[in-house]
């Protein structure tokens, strides 16, 4: 698996509204009503991550979960990054489009 051009993660991220690119990873937060909710989330995103061989940089702050994607090993982000990323918006409750 290769990095993506910089077009190539712009058309990515058209489908995933609440992701930007941020210091070459694909990144966003999701918000939950309470600590409990978010480390939650936080475990289901670990089980998913875990079996698809991903390890997602994770910050939780609270009810604030920051994620951001990025394929270590290729130098960049991949597409192994934006299907995770498709799960994690169905894990938070959110449409992609």
């Amino acid at each position: 698996m290769t990095a993506l051009s910089a077009d190539e993660v712009r058309a990515g991220l058209a489908n995933l509204p609440a992701w930007d690119l941020v210091d070459g990873a694909i990144a966003t937060e999701c918000r939950f009503d309470d600590f409990r909710q978010a480390v939650a989330f936080v475990v289901r995103v670990a089980f998913e991550a875990e079996g698809a061989d991903h390890h997602p940089d994770i910050d939780v702050r609270y009810n604030r979960v920051r994620l951001a994607l990025s394929t270590h090993s290729e130098g960049g982000v991949t597409a192994k990054d934006f299907a995770l990323a498709s799960v994690i918006e169905g894990l938070a409750g959110r449409t992609v489009v």
